[in-house]
């Protein structure tokens, strides 16, 4: 009968077997594919390199960039159509949070639109526009990842009106504050249980 520490020497065995497997240089790039991932992102990906042997800051630096092209790509690809819906509206559109980069608070109306919906989502988008609400972008950006993958937490705020730029500037903190503090306790776990 397999007890748990068999089970978990295997799966990290077998992890770094997979990776020792390929050329050096192709294991930052598998981070990076995994940091792409929704639920995975920069801290899951991260924590695997760490624990598959990669050294932490080459693992760290891919997941974070591998989280951040494609939550670029979700901003960019989110604000095209959100253009497309506020050019064929009527005139004067307005975000359902106000003016978010400027400190306004916003109507509620996002807040209505998506408390009354259920699911794990649903919720943290509501979450998200309580936090918005109450922080702005830059408080929302740092603490959605608690609730949302940062791939829905930036289509959420574009879809709001939030300027582009500014998503993508504090979707890049959260990125590097949330991979670098993973990666920290992963390394830390790694070393404790001589994992690496």
């Amino acid at each position: 009968m397999l007890n748990s520490a068999t089970v978990s020497n295997d799966f990290y065995d077998g992890l770094q077997d997979v990776v020792n497997s390929v050329p050096e240089f192709v294991q930052p790039l598998m981070v990076a594919a995994l940091g792409m991932i929704p639920y995975v992102e920069g801290e899951g990906s991260a924590a695997l390199g760490i624990l598959a042997g990669i050294h932490p800051i080459t693992a760290a630096v891919a997941a974070a960039v591998g989280n951040l092209s494609i939550v670029v790509v979700v901003v960019l690809l989110s604000s095209r159509v959100r253009e497309s819906v506020v050019a064929r509206r009527a005139p004067g559109p307005r975000s359902p949070l106000g003016s978010v980069g400027t400190g306004t608070t916003g109507s509620g109306d996002l807040l209505e639109r998506t408390t009354s919906k259920p699911g794990r989502v649903a919720k943290g988008r509501s979450r998200l526009a309580v936090w918005v609400t109450r922080f702005g972008v830059p408080g929302a950006s740092i603490l959605a990842p608690v609730a949302l993958p940062t791939h829905l937490t930036a289509a959420f705020l574009v879809a709001s009106g939030v300027k582009k730029s500014w998503v993508i500037l504090w979707q890049a903190v959260a990125i590097v504050l949330w991979t670098g503090a993973v990666a920290v306790v992963a390394l830390g776990v790694a070393n404790a249980f001589d994992l690496r």
